[in-house]
């Protein structure tokens, strides 16, 4: 019998990415709007309760605390999607019971990984055959990609700079370095025209644009993409620089791409 999960959690796109993800990964999953989960806990004693801060008849650390204070749900492991990312928000959601947080808007990965350690902490089985959820599906052949399931919309330029990100998920991108890849000898854009793609691109691709959480900016160096992708029925391996032996100087420097784009643009 696959492991129960409660999922209680207002707003409909963070419960849907919470549902899928754990449903991909082997459990089985009931999803509620509000508060009033306790009666059918008692009855379908779930093996977590996922429970968001902020709820419509009530607040998550209320519903924590009395989880912990029934006499049938008080070993119920707890995770707690707080959209206080800060210590003190952290350490009153596990002060009211919670086993773990996760800061939202969440990663797909991070969310799968701080219930599969809770429940390993606890001793609870976990499914064996959990496989990291997919964030972006990416169609070469239709130049086409699907987020969370639904499909958006994006340019020749947005799908040629998501793909690229995608197959180098982990790495850091200097724009200089973006530029060649992904632009490579277009005349008339700079660097700023990589963080305008990167506006546009996160506009439609994570949850929450104002906290990013697939593309992210690295302060003072450039970008790194987080986010799982899938490429259905694509097995050509990538030959780009980023992707060859680390051993050895690089072919390009940063500067000698620099250089070249500066020398493009005066044309």
């Amino acid at each position: 019998m696959r492991q129960m999960v409660f999922v209680v959690e207002a707003e409909i796109g963070a419960c849907q990415l919470a549902q899928r993800c754990l449903e991909d990964a082997g459990f089985s999953v009931r999803t509620f709007s509000t508060a009033a989960v306790i009666e059918e806990a008692q009855v379908s004693q779930p093996s977590l309760v996922l429970v968001a801060a902020t709820l419509p008849d009530s607040t998550g650390l209320d519903l924590c605390a009395r989880i912990r204070n029934n006499v049938l749900l008080a070993k119920t492991a707890i995770v707690l999607l707080n959209s206080d990312s800060s210590e003190a928000g952290r350490d009153a959601g596990l002060q009211a019971g919670a086993d773990d947080c996760v800061t939202k808007p969440f990663n797909p990965r991070q969310l799968l990984a701080s219930v599969q350690t809770v429940l390993r902490r606890l001793g609870r089985p976990v499914p064996s055959t959990v496989a990291e959820p997919t964030d972006i599906v990416i169609d070469r052949a239709a130049m086409k990609v699907s987020v969370r399931g639904n499909e958006v919309v994006t340019t020749t330029l947005e799908f040629r700079l998501v793909d690229y990100l995608a197959r180098h998920r982990g790495q850091v991108f200097t724009r200089d370095v973006l530029l060649d890849a992904v632009w490579g000898e277009m005349q008339f854009v700079t660097p700023r025209s990589v963080d305008a793609c990167i506006r546009r691109v996160r506009g439609k691709i994570e949850p929450d644009r104002t906290r990013p959480t697939y593309l992210k900016t690295i302060r003072g160096v450039g970008y790194r993409f987080d986010a799982v992708a899938t490429w259905p029925s694509w097995t050509e391996r990538c030959t780009c620089e980023a992707c060859a032996p680390s051993f050895g100087p690089s072919r390009t420097t940063q500067s000698e791409l620099l250089r070249k784009r500066k020398a493009a643009a005066q044309r």
